[in-house]
């Protein structure tokens, strides 16, 4: 079996030999990993979260024990000795993602998902304005309509291709908007449910239509270079989890000042102030990112935030990339081959099957040789038997999954009204109305750990369906 498999790695070399060409990323995943291969564990879920070297948390743990480090909301030593650190880290941030201090900020948050809530309750939305988003995108993108609505915004989607989950053209859809009114389009990098990266181009065709901008980069920033020195995007969402697993609970919202300047904070609270009166009944927000950044800061995890962009700065950027999309070139060329003895094919993969203009996210379901869909509760369930961690549902992107899946508005209203009864949603009931339809896929991610191996136990672990009938699947259904 290991002498098979090490035909099947040097042929895959001589397809992608830049692949064994960086000694440093060679040696990571013994150096970094080895509790993956000595737990055997097959880790294909770093859409997800990524997963924390050794060294980083290793450091971290030496760093804070040899330091005093206190709440940096004030101006004794150890409370100074935090300031720093914090500053260190935010000037880190910005030279890492080549952003100019002089037109960027950084706003510390728990994840992505808190600088969405930030700029959504806080953008000067107002009847007229327009906030126009591509349907490709995360729920926490799609939560900022709420905001916009209760401001009597207009909120419109530009939809996607079913079969490639691309966007047309944008300029269109931008165009219908008052440019006299504050206006936001949002879209990601890259598609946390099927890889596509969509144009960074559109960013400046959007702010040249009065547009501020939203990149979703939590997805595309692991394995991808973002360079702020290139492309504006008024406001970036990022959690650096994803990016090199550690720590957990800390993000950040890379703004420029001139966006950050128009928000308009629906509240204050402690470190966001520089005067409160309470005789007088008034405030006054502190400066810059201080009016954002809600009571006292994860400045304990900082300094890791500072050692992880370093040792994604030694690793580059872009040889991840490189090294990785290799991988997904392979493991997508083998997932199309896939078929049952009759002919049929195993694996049906949503967006795009090559490499052009996507990352290391793959969307897909199973299919049995008369086309029926094996759940992807069966296929997640079984892959978790076998030490193989993928996600299963709709990823927290509901826009690319019913466009994919090919759902439409109609069945999404006709199945919440049969399965909500007395006032409460049943979920399974809503699935069982889809019917035959899958209402989910299964997604598998690469990211800086990955493997050859991996993928040749995954690609085993696909086979095993081969020739199976598909049956229903029971239990409980998140999408």
């Amino acid at each position: 079996m290991k002498t098979q498999q090490s035909h099947r790695f040097a042929d895959f070399l001589k397809r992608y030999p830049a692949f064994d060409s960086i000694p440093l990323l060679n040696t990571l995943r013994r150096r970094e990993y080895k509790r993956l291969d000595q737990q055997g564990h097959v880790y294909l879920d770093y859409t997800g979260g990524g997963l924390y070297p050794e060294s980083l948390v290793q450091d971290h743990a030496d760093f804070l024990q040899k330091r005093v480090l206190g709440n940096p909301h004030s101006q004794n030593p150890t409370s100074l000795a935090s300031t720093h650190l914090m500053q260190q880290a935010r000037a880190d941030v910005l030279n890492y993602f080549r952003a100019d201090p002089n037109e960027y900020d950084v706003v510390f948050t728990p994840n992505a998902s808190g600088a969405l809530k930030l700029v959504g309750e806080s953008y000067p939305f107002q009847p007229g304005s327009h906030f126009t988003l591509v349907a490709d995108n995360h729920n926490s993108v799609h939560g900022i309509r709420e905001f916009a609505r209760h401001k009597g915004a207009h909120i419109s989607y530009i939809p996607l291709d079913p079969h490639t989950l691309r966007a047309p053209e944008i300029k269109s859809y931008l165009a219908h908007r008052d440019e006299t009114k504050p206006n936001l389009f949002a879209f990601p990098a890259q598609s946390n449910f099927s890889g596509v990266q969509h144009p960074l181009e559109w960013i400046e065709q959007a702010r040249d239509l009065g547009y501020d901008v939203i990149l979703d980069a939590a997805a595309f920033v692991p394995t991808n270079r973002l360079d702020l020195s290139q492309v504006h995007p008024d406001f970036v969402p990022i959690s650096f989890y994803k990016i090199f697993g550690y720590p957990t609970g800390v993000g950040a919202l890379i703004s420029r000042k001139q966006a950050l300047h128009k928000l308009q904070r629906p509240w204050f609270g402690g470190g966001t102030v520089r005067l409160v009166s309470t005789k007088a009944d008034l405030y006054i927000l502190a400066k810059n990112h201080e009016a954002f950044e809600d009571g006292t800061p994860n400045y304990l995890s900082l300094p890791a935030i500072s050692m992880g962009l370093r040792l994604m700065s030694d690793l580059d950027v872009d040889h991840i990339h490189h090294r990785v999309m290799a991988l997904v070139e392979y493991l997508l060329d083998e997932m199309q081959q896939l078929s049952h003895s009759n002919g049929a094919p195993l694996v049906r993969i949503y967006g795009s099957t090559d490499t052009k203009a996507r990352g290391g996210t793959i969307a897909f379901n199973l299919t049995d040789p008369d086309g029926a869909f094996f759940p992807y509760q069966l296929v997640e369930a079984e892959a978790n038997k076998e030490g193989i961690s993928i996600r299963a549902g709709c990823f927290c992107n509901p826009g690319a999954g019913e466009f994919s899946l090919e759902i439409t508005s109609e069945q999404v209203r006709t199945c919440v009204k049969q399965a909500t009864i007395d006032g409460v949603f049943d979920v399974n009931a809503y699935h069982k109305c889809l019917g035959s339809k899958p209402s989910g896929a299964v997604r598998a991610s690469l990211g800086l750990a990955s493997s050859f191996e991996d993928i040749v136990h995954f690609l085993t672990f696909l086979t095993s369906f081969k020739d199976r009938t598909a049956i229903a699947a029971d239990g409980d259904q998140y999408c």
